[in-house]
């Protein structure tokens, strides 16, 4: 394969298909992405073949076994083994001594974590990022979702306070209470985008805001 044939669109390398190589591979698969996955396992292989026809079952992970994969030519390589520490630097050294423009690898553990930044791989920590969302929204019953993006900024999803139904924007004041953004407004399946300071508040309504952890900590407590 070619990185010239796939110019209109990323490849990407799944190694590892557990629960978070599958979903993944599965969610870039409906996006049209073009990928080569690998797994030792021919059972989950064959649960991805409907997906791609790059779905390859290794029994090793070494450099050779890699590069008859093709791994080599995709855009983005994505390391979804956690258990396995010894296994998945391994993977992780070699995708990046590839060239791949970008390794992303998953971690379980701190220590883990920083060996695979030190090899060169962007981490990510499943897990944690799901504790995390999920203890945000049950400190907070209003909120539907919330996603951290980084330590200062954050997006809150929630349902309207009854308390601010019926008035404007400017009149409520967010940013000032509490130093958060509406970045959009939803009512009756339709999202507006530009929300103006002279924007009414309905009954129904739901509210995109973004700010620091602590500020949509304060909002959620005002709105209860």
């Amino acid at each position: 394969m070619s990185r010239k044939h796939v110019r209109d669109r990323n490849t990407y390398g799944i190694i590892g298909l557990g629960r978070f190589g599958t979903a993944l591979a599965l969610e870039l698969a409906k996006s049209g992405a073009e990928l080569i996955v690998l797994d030792r396992s021919e059972e989950r292989i064959r649960e991805l073949r409907d997906c791609t026809d790059n779905a390859f079952v290794v029994s090793s992970l070494d450099k050779k076994t890699l590069s008859e994969a093709g791994i080599q030519n995709c855009d983005v390589a994505v390391v979804c083994i956690g258990e396995a520490m010894d296994t998945s630097i391994l993977a992780t050294l070699h995708l990046v001594s590839m060239g791949i423009p970008s390794v992303i690898a998953k971690s379980t553990s701190a220590e883990h974590g920083e060996i695979l930044e030190k090899l060169g791989a962007k981490v990510v920590y499943p897990e944690q990022d799901m504790a995390i969302r999920l203890a945000n929204r049950l400190e907070a019953s209003r909120m539907l979702d919330y996603v951290q993006l980084s330590e200062k900024l954050n997006i809150s999803k929630l349902m309207l306070p009854e308390k601010m139904a019926g008035k404007t924007v400017l009149e409520v004041n967010l940013r000032k209470r509490f130093g958060t953004n509406i970045i959009a407004v939803e009512n009756d399946g339709e999202l507006n985008e530009t929300v103006t300071p002279d924007y009414t508040f309905r009954r129904g309504d739901i509210l995109f805001v973004s700010g620091s952890k602590e500020g949509l900590s304060k909002l959620s407590q005002w709105a209860e």
